[in-house]
């Protein structure tokens, strides 16, 4: 009789990693780029050198109202790394002529490139080392989680939600940003042969085509609606109410250039505009509003926002907003069953489908097609459901070529056998 099996023993969870820990450059801090005299000595250096750039960028979005970046940072072998200070150099559009036709290395490259835009920077081709990495389906995919599982190093991040537009930079935050782009291009070189060896080389192609092409999106049609618990505020009158005080908070942001979450926060919004217009005095009796009126600013800020409130009050109905929301596209799947049965139905069978063929090609299933897509295609089908019309509807909708191929077929099944007529188009 054979004694009990002991299990093995299996690591704890929160075990501490062992991969060494990045602390410095490898080639020291560079100076930071503040005058245009320095800046055309970074420009000459990366003229001179060759091959791919690593670039990223820090910005302020927990304390600053604007995206645009506070630091810039790039490497080039043959070149190192600099680090610009971009309200200093505010115009880089030489740089952008110097590094010409090359392959720019970021990673979550769709964060980065609209404030890099801004500064006179634009990539003819990118290699985005997130993106490879889901297409790789890497469990983890953030940028130090990459760095230790492909390279066995470790980044600090402690500096990540900084306050980037302070100055002077603090050496220890202008050490992390250098670090950031330190292996960047080593990254990249691993992954590339990671997607070369899956046979997703051209996938990555096609998705890195997309990020580089891509325009700005859309502003949000009513973005006040995205207030947290919105869903408090009952009826027109009262959603005035609370568009009314989003609105002016998000208009003082923009002029002081400040985190528009903060006064009045969200919870103050709802509470006010639930209990309607009210004098100063009893505003400052909410949440959010309490105790302002203990200072002679904080009387005058309460006064402010009372007739703010009076104001969107005595709106007529014809400009008071619709309780439903008027959505830039298809509703959010939880509501289709009650609004269109046959919608939901298809969706929760594309979904099922999609999610097999993506394990298939072993990505994550919103790699395959993203659910906007998906949404956009099913909520209002194409006339035509046959494999050529269901790919020209994706295509319009900016699927990737391979996504197209891998889906079309799926997807026209699905329609064609939920409404029939759309086949042929009767």
């Amino acid at each position: 009789m054979t004694g009990p099996v002991e299990a093995e023993p299996q690591p704890a969870p929160d075990e501490p990693s062992l991969a060494p820990l990045l602390t410095a450059p490898a080639d020291g801090l560079p100076p930071v780029t503040e005058s245009r005299c320095a800046l055309a000595g970074d420009v000459a250096r990366f003229a001179a050198a060759a091959g791919p750039v690593a670039i990223d960028t820090e910005r302020a979005g927990g304390y600053r109202y604007s995206q645009r970046a506070y630091l810039v940072q790039l490497r080039r072998r043959g070149a190192g790394t600099s680090l610009i200070d971009p309200i200093a150099c505010p115009d880089l559009a030489d740089l952008g002529a110097a590094l010409g036709d090359c392959e720019w290395v970021l990673h979550a490259a769709s964060q980065d490139l609209p404030s890099l835009a801004d500064l006179g920077l634009a990539p003819s081709t990118v290699f985005d080392t997130e993106v490879a990495a889901r297409l790789l389906n890497k469990p983890k995919v953030g940028l130090a989680a990459l760095m230790e599982s492909e390279l066995g190093v470790r980044l600090a991040k402690e500096h990540s939600a900084a306050d980037w537009s302070r100055r002077p930079i603090p050496s220890s935050w202008l050490n992390y940003a250098a670090l950031d782009v330190e292996l960047l291009l080593d990254l990249r070189d691993v992954l590339s042969d990671q997607l070369e060896a899956a046979s997703k080389t051209d996938w990555a192609r096609q998705e890195f085509a997309a990020i580089a092409e891509a325009v700005p999106p859309e502003p949000r049609r009513e973005p006040w609606r995205r207030i947290s618990g919105l869903h408090k505020v009952r009826g027109a009158r009262r959603l005035a109410l609370a568009r009314a005080l989003w609105q002016e908070r998000d208009r003082i942001a923009a002029q002081r250039d400040g985190t528009p979450t903060r006064a009045p926060p969200d919870s103050a919004i709802v509470a006010a505009a639930v209990a309607g217009p009210l004098p100063a005095d009893d505003l400052g009796d909410l949440p959010g509003f309490r105790g302002r009126s203990r200072r002679q600013r904080g009387r005058a800020e309460l006064r402010h926002w009372a007739k703010v409130l009076d104001e969107a009050g005595r709106l007529p109905d014809s400009e008071l907003p619709t309780v439903a929301p008027a959505y830039d596209g298809p509703p959010p799947a939880r509501g289709w069953a009650d609004r269109d049965p046959a919608a939901a139905s298809r969706l929760a069978m594309a979904r099922a489908a999609l999610g097999e063929i993506a394990k298939g090609c072993d990505v994550p299933v919103e790699n395959l097609l993203t659910p906007d897509t998906l949404r956009r295609l099913l909520w209002e089908p194409p006339q035509d459901a046959s494999d050529s019309g269901v790919a020209a509807r994706l295509t319009e909708l900016g699927a990737r070529p391979w996504q197209v191929e891998k889906a079309t077929e799926t997807l026209s099944t699905i329609l064609g056998a939920a409404v029939p007529s759309l086949v042929t188009g009767e």
